[in-house]
């Protein structure tokens, strides 16, 4: 009856757990570029009171074994990508495929985003390409993307591969000399969230793979924006389901209580 009690409380933090991660999907349903997250759960110890065997040609064909519960394991990130949706802006961008976009952290670290809502940040240097935190969009070299102050941006012009120009007065497409950055990894579940819609690359990526290099090559589409891949409806029978589990589990401790009082009770 004590395992019982031990069993289903890991069960109920186990679904705590699962409630957390739910809720902050639902929370970030209109998160731009957000990728929702799945819990995976693995079971605890098991107990072997007695093992399969065989011996001269007889015995035990299982084992006879109680668990200890389950306890999350990994919280997965779904990259799928989410729905475009327009809005004439010329510094939002949506990338269509696998990529990430690369921005300077302020710790002057490399950090990475699904999140094209870019803005216009004044620089000693110029009109700098730069995240909602100010934080500067790189290119394909890891370079600063800035522009002249007298370019009008209202012009700017992206091409597909991330090639930026714009174009003057009397029509013409000229060419900046610079191109969006973006670029893959091996692992992409390796990644480590760190806020603000920005992920931190870890050990676990593997390798960085620009996107020059991949076959199926991102894409970016200009004055879009990604929208989160999370499904309310989907959350929400989640939601239902770790409710009723977490529900079942304290049932299960009321009853071990219930029996270690009847058992405590025998003497009267």
């Amino acid at each position: 009856m004590m395992r019982a009690l031990w069993t289903a409380g890991t069960g109920m933090t186990a679904q705590q757990f699962n409630v957390d991660v739910i809720s902050n999907n639902l929370a970030n349903v209109n998160t731009t570029a957000y990728k929702k997250e799945r819990v995976e759960f693995k079971d605890l110890l098991y107990e072997t009171l007695s093992r399969a065997y065989i011996l001269e040609g007889r015995g035990v064909p299982v084992n006879l074994q109680v668990g200890h519960g389950a306890v999350p394991a990994a919280v997965v990130k779904n990259f799928a990508t989410g729905s475009f949706e327009k809005t004439d802006n010329p510094f939002d961008f949506a990338i269509d495929g696998n990529g990430f976009f690369c921005v300077l952290g302020p710790n002057d670290e490399m950090l990475y985003t699904r999140d094209g809502s870019f803005k216009i940040s004044v620089t000693n240097q110029g009109k700098m390409l730069t995240t909602s935190d100010g934080y500067p969009v790189l290119d394909e070299y890891g370079m600063e993307i800035i522009f002249d102050f007298d370019l009008d941006l209202s012009k700017l012009i992206v091409s597909e591969d991330g090639e930026l120009s714009y174009t003057d007065e009397e029509g013409i497409v000229i060419p900046l000399g610079q191109r969006i950055g973006i670029v893959d990894f091996e692992n992409r579940n390796g990644l480590e969230s760190v806020g603000k819609n920005l992920y931190a690359r870890t050990a676990a990526c593997g390798e960085i793979i620009y996107n020059e290099d991949l076959i199926d090559k991102s894409t970016l589409r200009q004055r879009y924006l990604e929208t989160s891949n999370v499904q309310v409806v989907e959350e929400m029978v989640k939601l239902i389901v770790a409710q009723r589990a977490y529900e079942l589990n304290s049932k299960a401790i009321q009853l071990s209580d219930e029996m270690i009082g009847m058992a405590n009770n025998l003497k009267r």
